[in-house]
């Protein structure tokens, strides 16, 4: 038998085929590396001769129970490479790729930059000798294009701002982690609550929703509550609010609702509020915004501390078990600090004095380490469940009372570090509803449906592509590997020629997880009540405008009550066209005619319009008639000071030591109290007590502060008199119904600023503490746990 061409070839003709790109010999044999590779890719894409996978691929059971991809094990690393040269290292290169890695992933420790003891550089790591200077002809003479260094510097200047967002730009953010206090595996496959005591790291993002970027803190507004989850099985996004509802009840409107908030467009007035015609027109129009109008009238919409506010989920999601099995879920934040909030006046003058109060509050808390701390609670009904509730549970502007579903705590979440770049990590954080991780799914909320595409559709026009996630703070703490490639700013360097799937010249990998380990979404669904039909339109129970906002209502106490009826009287008084005013009073009637009563005479509206028409003419029966979980009041909290403000004020002639031995009192608990004295600096107290004043009555207005104590001594006390901010002082404590420690002799001041120390009733005021002891500072410190006392409220105030 005559030999072949092939079995007399030499080495060079089995090795020159494999240094060609764009063909190939039939057979590969292995002389060297590159013939190797070339004969171990041939192995390894013929270890798979078909698509196992395929025949799976159909038919409903197989897309509930989808199987891992096939995939084969290389005989080396040669075949996956992308090149041989990868063995090449330099400083810039490093070495080849780890196996089955993606070095992009890992802490924020590989982003993070210090420069102490470092030389000035340009960003190409040139050493820059002159910062101060750019290069001329001349000392005199005209700069040059040529400075490389100015014009760098001057062109990423000029490009630091990126696309705020529309919604949330006005934005704080923290770390921290949650623990999960007991397993939920009969729920959930979630990756946070298959353990007691698992531990995730979270990045938290608050925010105000109508504001610009430069916006105040203090906006009667709905808050962001936005809490990234950075699981072992990917990252999970639970983007809330502060108020379990909201205005409209399908994405179609949202760009409508957004649009009436902003401010108006011909003149981009007003910034940061809904007190205009535009926004009371939407919604007076559109009555299934009346439930979230009460809690955007109440104090919710206004509260004191990021720490002291609730968070939501506001929609309906489900929760899946390893077996398949789901059930819906409500998701609850809740303050270990109890719930508090502004007075109006208040807010509106922090926002003058400073407008950064919140951000500045969450960032002093966890510098002095009285981290804000929250339970993450949940409400668990099954489908059979939610068919019988008198409300549709896919309505987001309805709640589901915690009378009929209780809230059941499974684990707590601590904020415990501040961001090292505003800009890198709360400015670039990137949240979206989409994103969802193996054991949470979603419900048909139509509103939630047009969130889950809206969020991926602004985070590639803010952060300029579609490469977000590889920006440091959005990176989740597990291996990314995907097929996926290129686009702006693309940070990872993938290797091998592979991007695509099924494959054999990479073994197959990346392979698709299977149902065991990847998400897989919940195949039923909430069942119609009728056939089904590509149909634009809403369930009866949508209808269903007012019962829920008679619940929130009729849930508050007589004080907050109050708030909302002067909030609504706020709000439409800033209305220029008298029919929008009446249409809302109109809209109020069918929550409370006392209400519309209230909010009518504060408008000037001499007879009550009659009552809007009913979208629903019969709704349901509700089940809960008056919910106590629904007022702020209900939830006070750990009932501890620490992180509250106090003021003592003090001047020169003061008593040194009783004003000292208060603060001292005050900071053993967790108190953050402050020398506040005519100026800064040192105070001359009449016994000689060093005291150092590092707050002044002019640049620390009474509003910043949570309570206020005036100290002893008659020269301290005539100072004070004699200083027109501290009348003032004491009058915005008063009013705003803060505590207030009147030692024996600065009870003058209080006569001088005319501030009663008695209830209309003639009772004592609970919030108005007199006395020097120690035990009246235990009584003082008891009132600052109260937050406020209502009990001295009017409207108009007395004083």
């Amino acid at each position: 038998m005559p030999k072949t061409t092939d079995s007399v070839s030499s080495p060079s003709t089995q090795a020159a085929p494999a240094r060609n790109t764009d063909s190939g010999p039939a057979a590969s044999g292995a002389v060297d590396l590159l013939s190797l590779k070339a004969a171990q890719t041939e192995e390894l894409a013929a270890a798979r001769p078909y698509n196992p996978n395929k025949a799976g691929e159909h038919g409903f059971d197989s897309g509930l129970n989808p199987a891992p991809g096939a995939h084969a094990d290389a005989p080396s690393r040669l075949p996956t490479a992308s090149t041989l040269s990868e063995l090449e290292t330099s400083a810039k290169t490093g070495s080849i790729a780890p196996a089955g890695t993606n070095a992009t992933i890992g802490t924020l420790d590989r982003v993070r930059v210090d420069s102490e003891g470092q030389v000035l550089t340009t960003n190409q790591g040139v050493p820059v000798a002159d910062n101060q200077n750019s290069l001329k002809y001349g000392e005199r003479g005209p700069a040059l294009l040529e400075d490389f260094i100015l014009r760098e510097k001057i062109t990423h200047f000029d490009h630091e701002r990126i696309p705020e967002r529309i919604v949330h730009a006005r934005g704080s953010g923290a770390h921290g982690y949650f623990e999960c206090y007991e397993p939920l595996t009969e729920l959930t496959r979630a990756a946070p609550f298959q353990k007691a005591g698992k531990v995730t790291p979270v990045f938290v993002r608050f925010s105000t929703v109508q504001g610009e970027r430069g916006s105040k803190d203090t906006a009667r507004d709905v808050r962001g509550f936005a809490v990234k989850f950075y699981t072992n099985e990917g990252n999970w996004d639970l983007v809330g609010n502060n108020m379990p509802v909201f205005f409209i009840q399908d994405a179609m409107k949202f760009p409508d609702l957004v649009h009436a908030v902003k401010p108006e467009p011909h003149h981009q007035m007003p910034q940061a509020a809904s007190a205009h015609d535009t926004f009371w027109d939407f919604v007076s129009l559109m009555p299934e915004s009346t439930h979230m109008l009460m809690w955007l009238m109440s104090d919710r919409a206004i509260p004191r501390s990021y720490a002291t506010m609730q968070g939501f989920g506001v929609h309906t999601f489900r929760l899946v078990n390893a077996e398949g099995q789901s059930v819906f879920v409500k998701f609850h934040w809740t303050p270990m600090a109890g719930t508090h909030s502004l007075v109006w006046d208040e807010a509106l003058k922090i926002s003058g004095a400073d407008p950064d109060y919140h951000r500045r509050d969450l960032w002093e808390r966890i510098e002095a380490g009285a981290y804000p701390e929250y339970e993450l609670g949940v409400q668990v009904f099954t489908e059979e469940e939610a068919e019988g509730f008198s409300f549709d549970i896919l309505d987001a502007t309805k709640i589901i009372p915690e009378e009929l579903v209780p809230v059941r705590p499974v684990g707590r979440m601590v904020l415990n570090r501040n961001p090292d770049n505003f800009f890198a990590e709360t400015e670039q954080v990137a949240f979206c509803a989409a994103h969802v991780i193996p054991g949470i799914d979603f419900s048909n909320d139509p509103l939630l449906a047009g969130r889950i595409h809206s969020y991926v559709d602004t985070q590639i026009s803010r952060l300029g592509g579609p490469n977000f996630h590889e920006i440091p703070i959005n990176a989740p703490v597990v291996q990314v590997h995907n097929n996926q490639r290129d686009g702006m700013h693309r940070q990872a360097i993938a290797r091998g020629k592979v991007a695509y799937e099924p494959n054999s010249l990479a073994g197959g990998c990346p392979f698709q997880a299977g149902a065991a380990q990847g998400f897989v979404s919940v195949p039923a669904r909430m069942q119609a009540q009728e056939a089904q039909g590509k149909v634009r339109a809403k369930p009866e129970k949508f209808a269903d405008h007012y019962t829920q906002a008679k619940l929130f209502f009729d849930s508050q106490s007589p004080v907050e009550q109050a708030h909302i009826a002067a909030a609504f009287r706020f709000e439409l008084s800033k209305v220029t066209v008298p029919a929008i005013r009446e249409r809302m009073v109109s809209s109020l009637r069918n929550v409370s005619d006392a209400l519309a009563m209230q909010v009518a005479q504060g408008l000037g509206i001499a007879a009550l319009p009659e009552a809007m028409p009913l979208a629903l003419v019969q709704p349901a029966a509700p089940e809960v008639l008056q919910s106590p979980a629904l007022s702020l009041v209900s939830r006070p909290g750990e009932m501890h000071i620490q992180g509250r403000k106090v003021a003592i004020l003090v001047a020169d002639g003061s008593d040194g030591e009783s004003a000292v031995a208060l603060h001292q009192a005050l900071f053993a608990q967790g108190a953050v109290p402050r020398f506040v004295a005519p100026r800064i600096g040192p105070v001359a107290t009449a016994d000689g007590v060093a005291i150092d004043a590092d707050a002044s009555l002019e640049n620390e207005p009474s509003f910043l502060f949570d309570a206020l104590a005036l100290a002893n001594g008659d020269a301290g006390v005539q100072a004070l008199a004699a200083n027109g901010y501290t009348a003032e002082y004491i009058l915005n404590q008063y009013r705003h119904c803060k505590p207030i420690l009147v030692m024996p002799d600065a009870s003058a001041l209080m006569q001088m600023a005319k501030i009663p120390t008695s209830l209309p009733s003639g009772e004592q005021d609970p919030g108005v503490v007199m006395g020097a002891t120690a035990s009246d500072f235990e009584d003082f410190v008891s009132a600052i746990t109260q937050h406020r006392h209502f009990e001295r409220e009017s409207d108009p105030p007395r004083v």
